[in-house]
């Protein structure tokens, strides 16, 4: 199963790039032909587009829930979690890519989509590229679920 997974976060605004942080730690981690690992600081069509002729995608990204603890992890599928939508407004979400990319006849996106969100609580006002001790010591654990994922496969 040809899969992709990707980081995705801004990597100058704190804690907001711990998607990055983490993929940065399984490219050390995992050595397999069949998984390509990359890092994205984009969304919707953008980010679809990194993701075209792969079986699945794994993404990796912050995520804002008021009802989770900073540094709590959870694995979504697609349209589970609004994090998947953008905060962009001159862009689409990923969902809303998806279906703009099948509706024009383009088939060969991912059938498996699941994000590994990681909670920040709100978004870092602040530039830097340090992440905070609870979003720091939540990469380990997210590091530990995408590898999980990529075992039901074997």
């Amino acid at each position: 199963m040809k899969t992709i997974i990707l980081g995705v976060g801004n990597p100058i605004l704190r804690d907001d790039g711990v998607g990055i942080h983490v993929a940065d730690e399984l490219k050390k981690q995992i050595k397999r032909k069949d998984i390509e690992i990359d890092t994205a600081s984009t969304g919707g069509m953008n980010l679809l587009d990194l993701m075209v002729d792969h079986d699945r995608a794994i993404l990796i990204d912050a995520v804002k829930m008021k009802d989770k603890k900073i540094g709590e992890i959870g694995l979504y599928r697609l349209g589970e979690l609004s994090a998947f939508q953008t905060c962009n407004p001159h862009d689409v979400s990923l969902p809303e890519a998806i279906l703009l990319k099948k509706k024009l006849g383009e088939r060969n996106i991912p059938k498996d989509i699941k994000m590994v969100g990681i909670n920040i609580g709100e978004l870092p006002n602040e530039f830097g590229e340090e992440l905070s001790s609870e979003i720091l010591k939540s990469i380990p654990k997210a590091v530990k679920i995408v590898k999980q994922e990529l075992d039901k496969d074997e």
